[in-house]
């Protein structure tokens, strides 16, 4: 419905409201109405012409309270969103009138310019709107200029014209009229103003600008100077950067990567960059990342390359890989260095195929292709150079490096002379007389005798980090004459090598040079006793053992030698002497060999000739002696005695054997005492010393000599022993394990027994078997059966203990399962019981003392007992006793 025109027509016009209304209109329309120029081009929702004040009866409360509270924002608020749906005219005016009240409210210059913005949104940008709502931002500027989110509204808005210079001056006007504490709102927001448009100067201006204000954001104009283009500037300020050293880089870069960048930069685009010294600036790097020394040097040929200075370039390279000290940096050269040789090889067969081919620039081509065969064919040469730089001291490097240059003498000469001045012993990584040895012989196998002799001159003069490097120096030097056949010449050297120095000197005092103590090397001694035996005398070679004897640094190989050499001179005394001497110095197990050299030597030697002295020495040599090598020292004894001695002398030593050796060695020494009895003494008196194995083995091995009791007993006709043995070796046999035992006594009984005999055996197996599942199995279930009912029934395993911890409950029925089991477990290593009767252990224990052990009687009522024993019920209470008592034989006692 269009507003009317004139206020006769009024439709609340006889209301005492609209007289207020109207008093309003004829005023002027109330505060804020005059002098607003704008409210003329605000076109009327359904008119024409200019506008005229209109209020509904829902207005006149806001209204009224303006009029009573004009200076209050809330009111003028309340009333703006409740107009909120009116027309733009009408809400236009509302704000005017607020601010005109009030034109110091941020709250209302915020509102108002967002919905002027807000109404001009979708419009084209030459509309007339958007200059009004410039002029309305404009206005707003005048109160509200310390207002950064009114600058950033108004510049974004000008931005989305397109009005380039009033935007670009807007932001000039913002900075200048904002405080710099708030100029970090602005900038943002101006930097992504200028990148917008393609004007490169202007960015750069503003840009210089910025960084004044925060020089930390100098890497994002990097990039943007890159992205335009202007590599020279930009190079500038990535150097500045670089050589700040509190520069902290937004992007997380280290101070290397942005140098890294910077050689990058340089090196790839030497045509743009030309306010800097790239070559400066690159070896600069060098000295400061000593850790990417490889990257900088490909970029300072790199930059050389590609300016076009190719000679410089190669200079480059060369002057790389002779000063990189680690093996990636110089791949990474060298594999530049061939790619950039073959590029030039490349480059130059294309210009010559399409201008022709003419003599000169075939003799470039080949000059280019014979520089990259050398390349290539020193790379082992200069990868050497390089470990070498990075240690010195590595021998093995050095002489690596003499393969290299194989056929080629004067380097050969010239590496080992430099090899011998660099390494210094105490720091070299390998064997330094290495060196020297080699050296020697270099000059050695080219028939220069003189000069190798030279060498090892001055080789035994060098103060090695051990003795044994100059000794080894020293005994190559004696085979470097020997192999000439200079035999004089060897034993003068290794004698001077041996010779007692002015100031004796310990073989570990490290204070010490070596050259004061290798007369006290054994490897040189040894080569001086082994020549004196091949070129020397008797007496010389006699002196030379003698002397390391003297010295206390011979081995029981050294005496064994010495002792040989003089059986070989026929001196046997003197040879003993020897091993006596030997014995004296060294302790078991080091004196095993002399010992059972020299026991043997002496047997062969006199036989039984001077037995009590053979005696002797085989006593001193058990006197002490570890179990471990006691058994072949007792087979020896055993045999002197055998042949030479008296045989119950032997079975003594054998006896005493069974208890010297290791327990794994106890099985193999009672065989071999049980064959030698046999073979001396008969079968028969091999039962003792059966029954002695029996008690002392393991049962594993118990069972077999048990078997073999049993087995030599039947072939002797001795059945009822026979058959006790195997009553006897059950106990120790579980039938689940040992079903061979029982196989062999059940064959026995099916030769030799009965019925009676079988059903015996078989009681004996049940009872055996039971045992064991006593022992194992039923103690097993009991307690897992106390530890299922630990929680729940700690009352039935302890009747009246019901406040007791359960783990106390637990651990008292588990010592009394221990206890029974213990006082059930079978006596296997009982003396062994050829009589049964009616009589108690302890008195057959007692007649077996004063009766023939060897005497077998047969007893009637032993039968009449054993078939009383079948008529007892074979139910047995495990829970009450574990084995039954018919195991033990016989009838059960009072």
């Amino acid at each position: 419905m269009a507003a009317p025109r004139h206020r006769e027509n009024a439709p609340f016009a006889s209301s005492p409201r609209a007289a207020a209304c109207r008093c309003l209109c004829v005023r002027g329309a109330g505060p804020g109405v005059a002098a607003m120029p704008e409210l003329e081009e605000t076109p009327v929702a359904a008119g024409e012409g200019k506008p005229d004040l209109f209020f509904e009866e829902e207005d006149l409360q806001y209204e009224e309270e303006i009029l009573r509270n004009p200076f209050s924002v809330k009111c003028w608020i309340r009333y703006i969103e409740f107009k909120q749906n009116a027309p733009r005219h009408v809400l236009n005016l509302i704000y005017e009138r607020a601010l005109k009240e009030l034109p110091g409210s941020y709250k209302l210059w915020y509102n108002y310019l967002k919905q002027r913005r807000k109404q001009v949104k979708n419009r084209c940008v030459t509309d007339p709107g958007y200059e009004e709502v410039n002029n309305c931002h404009e206005r707003a500027l005048v109160f509200m200029h310390k207002m950064p989110r009114i600058w950033l509204d108004y510049c974004q808005f000008l931005m989305d014209q397109c009005r380039i210079t009033r935007t670009r001056r807007t932001f000039d006007r913002a900075l200048r009229a904002l405080p710099i504490t708030q100029h970090h709102r602005i900038w943002p927001l101006y930097l992504k103003f200028v990148r917008l448009y393609p004007l490169p100067e202007t960015a750069v201006r503003v840009y210089r600008r910025y960084l004044k204000l925060s020089p930390e954001n100098a890497e994002e104009y990097i990039e943007y100077l890159r992205s335009i283009d202007r590599l020279d500037e930009a190079a500038l300020r990535l150097a500045n950067v670089v050589n700040d050293e509190r520069f902290v880089s937004k992007e997380g870069k280290s101070n290397y990567q942005l140098w890294h960048e910077l050689c990058d930069l340089i090196s790839q685009n030497p045509d743009k960059v030309k306010s800097l010294n790239v070559g400066a600036i690159i070896r600069g790097g060098l000295t400061r990342f000593t850790d990417q020394l490889g990257k900088l040097w490909c970029s300072l040929a790199d930059y050389y390359i590609r300016s076009g200075h190719f000679e410089k370039a190669r200079d480059v390279y060369e002057e790389a890989i002779q000063t990189v000290m680690t093996v990636r940096d110089f791949t990474q050269v060298f594999d530049s260095y061939a790619q950039f040789e073959e590029s030039m090889i490349a480059a130059k067969m294309e210009t010559t195929s399409e201008l022709g081919q003419e003599e000169e620039d075939d003799v470039d081509l080949e000059l280019r292709l014979a520089r990259f065969e050398q390349l290539i064919t020193r790379r082992p040469l200069l990868l050497n150079s390089v470990l070498l730089r990075q240690n010195p001291h590595n021998v093995h490097e050095w002489h690596k490096r003499v393969k290299l240059y194989e056929g080629k003498p004067r380097e050969i000469i010239n590496t080992y002379t430099e090899a011998v001045q660099t390494v210094d012993p105490f720091k070299a990584t390998g064997k330094t007389h290495t060196l020297w040895v080699s050296f020697a012989k270099f000059y050695e196998d080219n028939g220069q005798i003189e000069d190798a002799r030279t060498i090892f001159e001055k080789a035994t003069k060098v103060n090695f980090k051990q003795v044994d490097d100059l000794a080894c120096v020293w005994c190559e030097y004696g085979e470097m004459e020997l192999r000439h056949e200079n035999y004089d010449q060897a034993l003068r050297i290794l004698r001077k090598a041996t010779a007692i120095p002015a100031k004796k000197a310990e073989y570990f005092d490290a204070s010490e040079p070596v050259q004061n103590r290798v007369y006290k090397s054994l490897k040189v001694w040894s080569m001086l006793a082994d020549l004196e035996e091949s070129l020397g005398t008797f007496k010389s070679t006699k002196a030379v053992y003698d002397r390391i004897l003297d010295l206390r640094i011979a081995t029981p190989q050294i005496i064994i030698n010495y002792a040989l050499f003089l059986e070989e001179h026929t001196y046997f005394e003197e040879s003993f002497k020897a091993y006596e001497r030997g014995i004296s110095l060294f302790r078991w197990p080091n004196v095993y060999d002399i010992w059972n050299t020299y026991l043997t030597k002496f047997i062969d030697r006199y036989g039984g000739k001077k037995l009590e002295r053979a005696r002797d020495l085989f006593e001193q040599a058990l006197d002490g002696c570890p179990q471990k090598y006691a058994k072949t020292i007792y087979l020896l004894y055993a045999k002197l005695e055998e042949e030479f001695g008296l045989a119950r002398h032997a079975m003594a030593v054998y006896e005493r054997a069974t208890r010297a050796v290791q327990p794994s060695e106890q099985y193999e020494m009672y065989n071999i005492y049980i064959k030698r009895a046999a073979e001396i003494y008969g079968v028969t008196h091999t039962r003792s010393i059966y029954e002695k194995a029996i008690e002392v083995l393991s049962d594993e091995h118990a069972r077999e000599m048990c078997q073999r009791f049993a087995d030599m007993e039947c072939k002797l006709g001795e059945i009822d022993r026979a058959r006790a043995i195997y009553s006897y070796c059950s106990q120790i046999c579980d039938p689940r394990t040992t079903g061979s035992f029982w196989q062999t006594w059940k064959d026995f009984e099916i030769r030799h027994g009965n019925e009676d005999t079988i059903r015996e055996m078989l009681r004996i197996k049940r009872s055996v078997q039971a045992t064991y599942n006593t022992q194992v199995n039923f103690m097993a279930s009991q307690m897992l059966k106390v530890s299922s009912n630990a929680t729940g029934t700690v009352s039935d395993l302890a009747p009246g203990q019901s406040g007791m911890d359960d783990m106390k409950l637990l651990e008292q029925r588990a010592e009394q399962l221990a206890a029974e089991a213990e006082r059930d477990k079978p006596r296997a290593k009982e003396k062994i019981l050829f009589v049964r009767s009616d009589a108690s252990r302890s008195e057959l224990a007692a007649l077996s003392r004063q009766a023939n052990p060897d005497e077998i009687d047969i007893d009637e009522e032993e039968e009449e007992g054993g078939e009383s024993e079948e008529n007892e019920p074979d139910e047995v209470q495990l829970e009450q006793q574990s084995v039954p008592s018919a195991v033990f034989g016989g009838l059960k006692t009072d």
